[in-house]
């Protein structure tokens, strides 16, 4: 059967500038970065933290990241790397493709530590700031396993399968396109945090928490789709088994720090020279502010008189006392 629709697969995974080679893979970590890091920035700032820090700490997080994405990727398929006919160099090949998101965040979320850390602020404060920020930089680093034409699903017939061209390894033929499954799904996961954050004030690392648990529920169905070689254990492949762990872990954690830390913070990051830096106040509260100033310029402008009326008395009272006296010795 002929499959009259189908998304095209890039022939190459590469795009020369003149002699400089742009690999599509990197390109899409590139764009995901500059993602994440401005709309964590929009949102630090709108919790009350300082222009500039996102970026400051992202500097730690996302080498950390890299490497740690790398590393997980390489550990559990380390089959492609090392053994028989194997070569051990392609293992820092990144820019071929292979990173593993729980290595990610891991190692990334140690880097942003080590920044926070320096910079004197929470790492939950931080994370909920970044947390839709990450997962549309997932969305758009799916896109270079488009470019790369790998992590498919089965094969199927669907409008919007994914063609993939033959090779030694595997035969062509259209796929389940899970890139995409996942680019969306991500996508998705990123609004409802902001959603929820923005109804229910998720402070203390929830917002962070709600978007890893949502995005393991859409991990744990699309990897079941793949047809990549993968580690089994009953069953399930590895990341599926991880997204579960994962999920039980952040629902744990957001359950507790709503016991434990209700509300959210109401100071995010250090005051900088001359000013407070705490959450960003309302029109109102800017009015009751400086209701209350002009309130207290007022009374200190009433004491101030009453205290010169007083004195202004007690002067008189004085003066008439020393006539009199002199009044009296006259007489």
């Amino acid at each position: 059967m002929e499959i009259l629709a189908f998304i095209p697969s890039p022939s190459s995974g590469v795009v020369y500038l003149g002699p400089i080679p742009l690999r599509g893979y990197a390109f899409c970590i590139i764009i995901g970065v500059f993602v994440a890091v401005w709309l964590g920035n929009k949102r630090w700032v709108a919790r009350g933290g300082q222009k500039g820090t996102v970026a400051d700490i992202a500097v730690w997080a996302v080498p950390f990241g890299l490497v740690g994405g790398r590393l997980y990727h390489v550990i559990t398929d380390y089959e492609l790397y090392f053994g028989d006919g194997k070569d051990w160099v392609n293992a820092f090949k990144i820019w071929e493709g292979g990173l593993g998101i729980w290595g990610a965040i891991a190692l990334g979320a140690v880097g942003a530590w080590i920044g926070c850390r320096r910079r004197g602020i929470p790492l939950p404060a931080w994370a909920d700031a970044l947390a839709p920020g990450i997962a549309l930089a997932q969305a758009c680093g799916r896109w270079g396993n488009w470019f790369n034409q790998e992590l498919y699903g089965r094969a199927t017939d669907l409008p919007w399968a994914l063609k993939i061209s033959a090779t030694d390894s595997h035969p062509g033929g259209t796929y389940h396109p899970t890139f995409l499954y996942e680019s969306l799904w991500c996508v998705g996961v990123a609004l409802l945090v902001i959603w929820a954050d923005r109804k229910y004030g998720l402070g203390h690392g929830r917002a962070f928490a709600l978007y890893v648990a949502s995005y393991c529920v859409g991990r744990f169905w699309i990897e079941y789709m793949r047809v990549d070689d993968a580690h089994h254990i009953l069953g399930l492949r590895l990341n599926d088994w991880t997204s579960i762990v994962v999920f039980i872990g952040a629902v744990v954690y957001m359950v507790l720090s709503a016991r434990w830390h209700p509300g959210v913070e109401t100071v995010v990051e250090p005051a900088p020279a001359g000013g407070d830096v705490s959450l960003d106040k309302g029109p109102a509260d800017a009015d009751a502010e400086k209701s209350g100033k002009d309130a207290d310029a007022e009374d200190s402008g009433i004491k101030d008189s009453d205290a010169g009326d007083s004195e202004a008395l007690n002067s008189g009272a004085k003066v008439s006392e020393n006539d009199g006296a002199e009044a009296s010795k006259s007489s």
